[in-house]
């Protein structure tokens, strides 16, 4: 079944041009519909490679190679080409590494500026975590713990303002296992009672951390709006 998938493959792909084929069959459609999938699963491991090599030397290869043919290069030539690639590729994730620890850095430094700065300002409190909170309006309702699901509104930014997720822009409010989201908030809406509007400053050691996706950036304080609108939302459905 591999070598079928990958010979379809490379028939569908012997030039770099637009292929096309006849598919009015369901032979035909069952082998466009393999080689596509295959070709998706392929592009997705190759991934940045992708960038260091001839799209037409890689279609030759791997025609060759499912043909059984000779190989146009001796393995010493085809060795110190990957060889090469290796040492490109880890230069090229250092360098990556590098950059996002001085990003990183730079983010911690700011970010402790704010929280210095944000816990003097009106309102907000700071727990002993470090976590940061001001109550913008205080519901009646029961408040979670931690093994409890919560629905909630909510927005979040970066501490220049930036929106990087929003429950109001999609329009629905979202329900999750409060276990299972980062520790601030985790701890910070356990201090809620359903119906509060809360403002969370979430340090970085309380949020992602240095692993933050990159709409984040690492080592990121961040603020958050939160709605909570119900402790255990299926007990309604119930």
């Amino acid at each position: 079944m591999k070598k079928l998938v990958l010979s379809v493959f490379a028939a569908a792909l012997i030039s770099s041009t637009a292929f096309s084929a006849d598919l009015s069959n369901e032979k035909q459609k069952t082998g466009y519909a393999i080689g596509l999938n295959f070709a998706m699963m392929l592009s997705q491991q190759l991934g940045p490679v992708k960038s260091h090599m001839d799209m037409d030397a890689f279609l030759a290869g791997l025609k060759d190679g499912l043909n059984g043919q000779k190989p146009q290069l001796a393995m010493d030539e085809i060795k110190n080409a990957l060889q090469k690639l290796q040492e490109v590729m880890q230069a090229e994730q250092a360098k990556a590494m590098q950059e996002n620890a001085d990003k990183g850095k730079v983010n911690a430094e700011k970010g402790k500026a704010f929280l210095d700065s944000n816990k003097t300002q009106a309102g907000v409190k700071t727990t002993a975590s470090g976590l940061q909170y001001k109550v913008i309006k205080e519901g009646t309702g029961k408040k979670p713990t931690a093994k409890d699901t919560v629905k909630v509104n909510y927005e979040g930014k970066l501490i220049d303002g930036t929106v990087f997720d929003s429950s109001y822009k999609r329009g629905e409010p979202i329900s999750f296992p409060l276990n299972g989201v980062i520790p601030g908030w985790t701890e910070g809406l356990q201090l809620m009672t359903e119906g509060s509007t809360y403002e969370f400053a979430i340090p970085a050691d309380l949020a992602y951390g240095k692993n933050a996706p990159p709409s984040i950036g690492p080592n990121s304080t961040l603020i958050f709006k939160v709605e909570l609108i119900k402790v255990n939302p299926e007990e309604e459905k119930k």
